[in-house]
């Protein structure tokens, strides 16, 4: 939906309603943001970073820095105690075997494993990441939800990955939904907690945008494009729009919001052009792996072959 376009109740802004049917915070909050929604304008410059910086950005140690910052992920039906621990034993062995090169950034796994990696990683440095609260679809009490994550720190997760209730969004229940990340985040405390947006299925940039506001506003350490269950994965477009979205945030609170991209990022190409929307949109200081990652299962193998001109696959 582009910033003109009509919303349900047949106004022409689509959030400016808003402000006086629900006098709060959340919809003040939205208003007030500059962030470009207009999805042509967003794909334009989008194009433009990627054309203009991505080739200067595809170098050796761009591509172990960006090892570094992935979340090396196992999110299948088929996972097990076994497979888990043979998962986390080759980020064991890529210690052992390359001590000249970073190891990924995290081990992410759904959130019953993590007493697992807890008990297999020998690597200090890496953390370990769990998708939780009802992940991928965020549908259940919230009970639950704070209870399953609750299970996942005392059982040794280091990161916490939740999905934005699109749900609540759709019904503008904007006060229903902080409150949900903002309870996950007290159970979670001191770790970081990413939020899913889901672009995929938001779709729109002024959706997207949206999800960014209300989540780093819940109080989120991170926002992240998808799961790349279901949904459409992480997109060059939604990337920008977020990025724009914590640089605003930041602006504003002086607080530094991550950025994960996630869904579908496989190739070395993939990884540098993100890596290059950061860059552009953020700035050096969202250059490390506290405030960006990128999720996936087999990118870590591409970027490896990429800045060892090999075939091996540690991973």
């Amino acid at each position: 939906m582009s910033e003109h376009q009509h919303c349900n109740c047949g106004h022409d802004h689509p959030h400016e309603h808003l402000a006086e049917q629900y006098p709060n915070k959340y919809a003040e909050a939205l208003r007030q943001s500059q962030v470009i929604i207009d999805d042509v304008a967003v794909a334009r410059v989008t194009q433009e970073i990627i054309d203009k910086h991505a080739a200067e950005n595809n170098t050796s140690e761009v591509q172990q820095f960006l090892l570094n910052c992935v979340d090396l992920t196992t999110l299948a039906t088929d996972d097990s105690e076994q497979s888990v621990a043979r998962f986390v034993q080759k980020v064991n062995d890529f210690d052992q075997n390359y001590p000249q090169y970073k190891n990924v950034a995290a081990i992410c796994v759904y959130s019953n494993f993590a007493q697992v990696v807890r008990g297999a990683l020998e690597v200090s440095d890496v953390d370990i990441a769990v998708c939780s609260a009802c992940f991928p679809s965020s549908q259940a009490h919230l009970e639950t939800k704070v209870a399953e994550t609750a299970l996942a720190v005392a059982d040794g997760a280091d990161e916490v990955d939740i999905v934005f209730n699109v749900g609540y969004y759709r019904d503008e229940a904007y006060e229903e939904l902080s409150d949900e990340i903002s309870e996950i985040k007290h159970v979670v405390g001191e770790r970081p907690l990413k939020v899913i947006l889901e672009t995929g299925l938001l779709k729109t940039a002024s959706a997207i945008r949206d999800a960014s506001i209300l989540s780093m506003y819940s109080g989120c350490d991170f926002i992240k494009t998808s799961t790349g269950k279901i949904y459409p994965g992480a997109s060059l477009e939604a990337a920008y729009v977020m990025c724009q979205c914590i640089k605003e945030y930041y602006q504003q609170h002086g607080r530094m919001v991550g950025f994960k991209a996630s869904g579908g990022i496989r190739t070395t190409e993939d990884a540098v052009n993100y890596y290059t929307i950061v860059k552009e949109v953020l700035g050096e200081q969202w250059l490390n792996n506290r405030y960006f990652r990128i999720g996936a299962s087999s990118l870590a193998n591409s970027l490896f072959q990429s800045f060892t001109a090999g075939d091996v696959k540690p991973f």
